[in-house]
């Protein structure tokens, strides 16, 4: 699966580690995470990350 970095702050996100601070499960990938779902260090949400 890909790696997704927020281009604000740097936090990779990812898919085999999920976000457990927010209830995502590990093997969650970017595309299925919630519209809702925010970058857990610094708040923006997906549109400001890009694929690494």
């Amino acid at each position: 699966m890909d790696k997704w970095k927020c281009m604000v702050c740097g936090y990779i996100y990812d898919p085999e580690e999920g976000d457990p601070e927010q209830d995502i499960e590990p093997g969650t990938s970017f595309d299925d995470l919630p519209d809702d779902w925010v970058c857990p260090l610094c708040g923006v949400d997906k549109g400001s990350f890009e694929k690494v």
